[in-house]
């Protein structure tokens, strides 16, 4: 019986058989190489060299991605902190306004009061809730009523001088007509010389006039005029104005001026009412007997 020997070899298989020796013997030289020069070290060394613009390029885009993400980033948060920041200011702003209106008006107050203890008089401040500087209509209201005291007729001034009177009252509120409203008329008297004079509203609330001066008075530009006493109205002493320039009026046989008012009435938030003067009561009117009497 025979037996079949070995398969002999194809000629590919040792051609590759050989290749693979080759590299195995290429490979062992030169890694002894390696070893003994250190060449291939310094190969690879400039290879990476060489290489890094290639990562560099590689890795440009992340890097500009993750920059643009910070920048958005950055943006959104100081916009963020602008944002807080206007408002914080705008705060502080209606803040200090708010002292500023508040040191204002307890700087008013407190010549007001101050006025009224150095010349001790008896009065009670009240509080303005509504005001009308109509040319037509010159008018407070006031948040003391009859409940509080308040009477028809009372003075009502401020740190300044001459306001008005009360001309109405409710239980909670007082009406005060001022002395600017054109309908009003006012005794008054030069505080340098003592001459009387009228002095009329304008229907201005920086603007009163002096009117039917005689041209032999004695007064100038310049005089104080002082609440007179006359008709009972009003206390005397009290300042109305300043006096303005001297002129004739219209007929040349009187002098007029325009008169600065002493008051504010124009501003601040409280006023003082007297409460130490009762104006007289008005006289009765006469009898028909009395009439009939009378020398005609």
């Amino acid at each position: 019986m025979s037996r079949a020997g070995p398969p002999a070899a194809r000629p590919g298989d040792v051609t590759d058989v050989l290749r693979l020796l080759a590299y195995l013997v290429l490979a062992a030289v030169l890694m002894l190489l390696d070893h003994r020069g250190g060449w291939l070290r310094a190969l690879r060394t400039h290879a990476e060299v060489a290489v890094q613009p290639l990562w560099w390029l590689a890795e440009l885009p992340g890097r500009i991605g993750a920059g643009v993400r910070e920048n958005l980033a950055s943006r959104a948060q100081l916009a963020e902190d602008n944002r807080v920041l206007r408002n914080a200011l705008l705060l502080q702003a209606a803040r200090n306004a708010r002292l500023q209106a508040a040191a204002a008006e307890n700087a008013r107050l407190r010549a007001l009061l101050g006025g009224a203890e150095r010349n001790r008089l008896d009065v009670q401040l009240a509080s303005i809730l509504d005001i009308d500087l109509d040319p037509t209509r010159q008018r407070l209201v006031l948040d003391a009523g009859s409940a509080d005291g308040v009477r028809v007729g009372q003075a009502v001034i401020d740190a300044g001088g001459l306001l008005g009177q009360v001309t109405a009252v409710t239980p909670s509120s007082a009406h005060v007509l001022l002395i600017t409203d054109p309908d009003h008329a006012l005794p008054a008297m030069v505080a340098r010389s003592g001459v009387r004079v009228m002095v009329y509203g304008s229907g201005r609330s920086d603007l009163l006039r002096a009117a039917d001066i005689p041209l032999s008075a004695d007064v100038r530009e310049g005089d104080v005029l002082l609440t007179s006493g006359l008709g009972g109205r009003f206390p005397a002493g009290f300042a109305v104005g300043t006096l303005g320039r001297l002129r004739t009026d219209d007929s040349r046989a009187f002098l007029e001026a325009d008169v600065t008012p002493a008051a504010q009435l124009d501003r601040g938030r409280d006023v003082l009412l007297l409460r130490g003067y009762r104006p007289p009561p008005p006289a009765p009117p006469p009898s028909p007997a009395a009439r009939a009497g009378a020398p005609r």
